[in-house]
């Protein structure tokens, strides 16, 4: 064992194939005063026993970059390294057992065209055609990506580690972490076996141990250990090396060539969560105890898929502990509680095909002070401080397993672990017969009536959420969205710290709500929210539920030195909206406050009924409406003074669907760290003086444009993810996307490289659909007219 150093610019917790991958791209970007610590040896945790499949499509465009460059570094490691890696570009198949399967697998092909990864849809006897041994006579069809590959795991590592080395990276092995030291919530020094080190960064890579890690310097690292399994089989006819890797989502299997063999493994739909009293110690190149009865599922779907298994002998059975997150997506970024501590674990047995790309993504971001992509599905600001609960992960982790070969329909929803968060009205929700849905823990309203099943085209909870958004259109309906994110910002500096932070004007008089972005230095959306000044020195921001952790740390960083303080007061109030054209007179009757004189863009505190709210005049669904935010105690008394005047009540889908047709945009779907005010279409909310952050690139040429879509054919659906084209060629994508009963057929938003285009086919699971584009919205309720 090499001596420890006393200090180190970057300490690397974990020597598995993501720990040396940081270290890696560190040392590719100059940054050699790194040490990688490992408690064992290097891949002895979870990487040794990967299978090592490296399948480059993800759900988001700028996953599947980062995927792709794992695979375009693994072909190349080992000419700059002397190791070999046992990368092999040998394709995969994935093949349908049903119609409904075959839908997921052309949306996939379409999606990866679009984000230019070669995908070829393929009959079942191709399917056979390209991997002999398989039984197809239930395939209805299947899907071909000739760029997938495979790699060996614990080579791949050494590899990467020599590379480190070479530039100057220290591997210590052999040494246990046992506290990180924090002084005003930055990171100072990592303690361990053998001493403390002094450090600016540090970087939990510690796998399955990472929450450990994590709550030594408390940070939130929401994973659970889950058992996994698969077997190497003897020799079978006819499997030769050049073998694509075959995955049968429908049998839950997944297959790849070894020696001769078969590696056969899979995501059963109900897994095993393992180590709830916490990870033994040494745990070293070590296996779980074989569980037949748990890989029963996997191997009789195997054997219906390769009928040569059930007279193939077992060489190995593998039942090697894995960390899951509540999401399916692995960890990501600098943890908000903690300056200088960063995370990059739970790769959801992924991590072989993430690991290049991750380690690329961090060690960017360590070395510019900022992500230099999107790295928003995997940041750890999706999660708040409730994420990390034993239990609540523990149940959580049986269901995400599964999720990687769970069929992929739209909208649909986790059911373990809830509910968890819930607005004080959810018995009165409950009671009007609410279909639920899940964001950021919270139980939110989809839609009222039975839950419908889920679906690729039209769905049938459709005309409940049509008659919702025909009620707000021509009368007026409540929603509750108590879940949406809440902060005060108070302080002699606030203004001042919220001109910096906000590209609209935000020091306005007493009373006045901002719509404003929030960007980061490269001019993209850090945030959109708004922002209502109540008091000189104090204002209210209000912000998606999904971005409550992210939001929070953005602005808390982005105060310096301004003497104002933030807080977090979502769980004080409770915030329902009245919209639609009706509104004001709806709420005249139960207030006397004068709603007639009542601008767009102003909030005061007004009587409703027997309790004080704060009423704000703006929308989100394009109509005339009010949000009114209640203290939580009074929750419940205000609601049902409201649903006493006979308002409909209404959930997201309908939200959703009419901010679509008013062209308004989100943020993780229109809006991002990559999408500035110009290619948004959102220069008006920029202010002329200014002053603010990001304002040098905020109006740069984006190179693509968010335009509004509306589909010619009213029975086509889309869902967003589809493709656009243009003469054959893909010009941009969908981002969101629902079925508008005001015009009579599907709206959506989307991404064009052209600003100009005004028409476009989009590609709904293979089949060509025109529609037409604009940059203006679809719906004006001043005429009810399409205008594009």
């Amino acid at each position: 064992m090499k001596a420890l150093p006393s200090r180190a610019q970057v300490v690397i917790i974990g020597g598995g194939i993501v720990g040396v991958s940081v270290a890696y791209h560190l040392a590719e970007l100059g940054w050699t005063d790194v040490v990688v610590l490992e408690q064992g040896q290097l891949s002895c945790g979870t990487t040794w026993h990967a299978a090592g499949l490296v399948g480059q499509l993800r759900s988001t465009e700028s996953m599947t970059r980062l995927i792709q460059y794992s695979a375009d570094l693994y072909a190349r490691l080992e000419a700059e390294t002397g190791f070999g890696t046992g990368w092999k570009q040998c394709g995969s198949v994935s093949v349908a057992r049903t119609p409904e399967r075959m839908t997921q697998l052309r949306r996939t092909a379409a999606q990866a065209r679009g984000y230019g990864v070669t995908a070829e849809i393929i009959t079942a006897a191709e399917a056979r055609e390209l991997w002999p041994v398989m039984r197809v006579d239930d395939v209805v069809g299947g899907v071909w990506l000739p760029g997938d590959g495979k790699a060996n795991p614990s080579d791949l590592t050494q590899a990467l580690a020599r590379g480190a080395q070479r530039r100057g990276v220290q591997v210590v092995e052999r040494v246990r972490v046992t506290g990180v030291t924090v002084e005003d919530r930055v990171v100072r020094s990592v303690r361990t076996s053998e001493g403390e080190i002094e450090a600016e960064y540090v970087v939990n890579c510690a796998g399955q141990w990472a929450r450990q890690i994590g709550r030594m310097a408390g940070v939130t690292v929401p994973l659970h250990s889950a058992e996994h399994f698969y077997v190497v089989t003897e020799p079978i006819e006819g499997v030769r090396p050049d073998l694509p890797v075959l995955r049968d989502p429908d049998g839950y299997a997944y297959f790849k060539e070894e020696v001769g063999g078969l590696v056969v493994g899979g995501f059963e739909p109900d897994a095993k969560p393992w180590g709830m009293d916490g990870i033994p110690h040494p745990f070293e190149f070590q296996l779980l105890e074989e569980d037949w009865d748990q890989f029963s599922i996997i191997m009789e779907n195997a054997i219906q898929r390769v009928p040569a298994l059930e007279t193939t002998g077992v060489r190995t059975f593998y039942n090697g502990p894995e960390s899951f997150t509540p999401d399916n997506m692995f960890l990501l970024g600098e943890a908000p509680e903690v300056r200088g501590f960063f995370v990059a674990a739970g790769f959801n047995s992924a991590g072989i095909a993430s690991a290049g790309g991750a380690g690329r993504a961090l060690a960017e971001w360590i070395v510019n002070g900022a992500p230099t992509a999107d790295l928003w599905p995997a940041d750890p600001r999706r999660f708040a401080r409730w994420a990390d609960n034993d239990t609540w992960l523990r149940d959580r982790v049986t269901e995400t397993l599964g999720l990687h070969y769970a069929m992929s329909w739209p909208n649909r929803e986790l059911e373990t672990a809830r509910p968890l968060r819930r607005s004080p009205v959810h018995h009165l929700l409950a009671a009007a017969g609410a279909c639920f849905g899940s964001k950021m823990g919270w139980e939110r309203v989809n839609y009222f009536g039975e839950a419908a099943p889920y679906s690729f085209g039209r769905p049938e909870w459709q005309p409940r959420v049509n008659a919702e958004v025909g009620a707000c259109r021509t009368e007026a309906a409540l929603f509750d969205q108590t879940s949406f994110a809440k902060f005060t910002l108070k302080g002699p500096d606030a203004a001042a710290a919220l001109r910096w932070l906000c590209t609209a004007e935000v020091d306005v008089e007493v009373g006045r709500v901002v719509y404003t972005g929030l960007l980061n230095d490269r001019g993209g959306y850090e945030s959109d929210l708004t922002v209502t000044r109540v008091a000189h020195d104090e204002y209210l921001i209000v912000t998606g539920s999904a971005q409550a952790t992210r939001d929070f740390d953005v602005i808390s960083k982005g105060l310096g030195e301004h003497r104002a303080v933030l807080v977090d007061v979502t769980s004080a109030y409770a915030v329902f909206s009245v919209m639609g054209p009706k509104s004001q007179e709806i709420l005249q009757s139960v207030s006397k406050a004068d709603f007639l004189a009542f601008p767009f863009g102003t909030s005061r505190l007004v009587d409703l009924g027997h309790a004080t709210v704060r009423a704000t005049r703006v929308t989100y669904v394009g109509e005339l409406g009010w949000e009114l935010y209640v203290p939580a105690e009074f929750a419940v008394t205000v609601y049902e003074t409201l649903l006493a005047t006979g308002l409909t009540q209404a959930g997201y889908y309908a939200i959703e669907a009419m901010r679509i047709e008013k062209g308004y945009r989100a943020w993780g779907r229109e809006l991002g760290p990559e999408v500035t005010p110009a290619a948004a279409g959102l220069r008006f909310t920029c202010r002329k003086t200014g002053g603010y952050r990001g304002e040098e690139r905020a109006m740069d040429d984006p190179g693509r444009h968010v335009v509004s879509i509306v589909l010619d054919d009213p029975e086509a659906h889309l869902w967003g993810g589809e493709s656009l084209l243009h003469d054959g060629e893909p010009v941009g994508y969908v981002t969101s996307a629902a079925y508008s009963p005001t015009l009579g057929t599907t709206v959506a938003l989307g991404f064009v490289h052209d600003a100009t285009l005004e028409k476009a086919q989009v590609d709904v699971a293979g089949e060509m659909y025109s529609a037409q584009i604009s940059r203006k919205a679809p719906y004006d309720p001043t005429s009810s007219r399409v205008k594009a």
